[in-house]
């Protein structure tokens, strides 16, 4: 190889080799930001406006210093569970009905549950009575739920078995079984506790 050509292949490799030396120091300065997915997609596709993109991306290269969001948290009742008998007596704290979006206290100022506490509690053995105003219960049907958040932590969880027009007589039933009877107006139901949760 002539002189000339070898000195111009030498000064290329070196200066290839600076090159490389030189990036890879000023990358290892700041390392770079993994890309997720997030970033493949446009901010519309996102969700985000252009001001939240950009809050997100001076977070990234550290701009300033990211705000902590505090979320609420979130009590999540614990799995249903199944009884195979009565639970033991406790007092009642509110009366649900989820089909119908009843949710409220036993004993509130305008009285919209109460429980006949002369009778069992609602989950132990026997047939417990509730009586409430504007609960609708006409619209309720057979296999839908009743819940009873309870004082010992527990949620009694009671099955439609039966609706009827008016106040029906209490029913005498087996002592080994627990049932619920909510009247409301002109309309009784019948229910039967089928299962119980943690109430948190």
């Amino acid at each position: 190889m002539p002189r000339a050509q070898w000195v111009v292949a030498s000064l290329t490799v070196a200066l290839l080799t600076t090159t490389v030396v030189v990036l890879q120091r000023t990358e290892g300065a700041a390392p770079p930001v993994a890309a997720t997915t997030d970033d493949a997609l446009p901010s519309r596709a996102l969700g985000l406006s252009g001001h939240r993109r950009l809050v997100r991306e001076l977070e990234r290269s550290g701009g300033h210093d990211p705000v902590e969001v505090t979320r609420p948290r979130r009590i999540a009742a614990g799995p249903l569970r199944t009884v195979s008998g009565p639970l033991r007596a406790a007092r009642p704290l509110r009366l649900r009905i989820p089909s119908l979006g009843v949710d409220v206290p036993f004993g509130g100022e305008d009285e919209e549950a109460a429980w006949d506490s002369g009778g069992p509690a609602p989950g132990a053995a026997g047939t417990a009575v509730v009586t409430g105003s504007g609960l609708r219960l006409g619209e309720l049907r057979r296999g839908r739920t009743i819940e009873i958040p309870r004082a010992d932590r527990r949620t009694a969880v009671f099955t439609v078995v039966g609706v009827s027009p008016g106040a029906a007589p209490r029913q005498e039933e087996p002592s080994g079984r627990a049932q619920l009877r909510v009247i409301g107006g002109e309309t009784a139901v019948l229910a039967r506790l089928t299962g119980h949760r943690s109430s948190g």
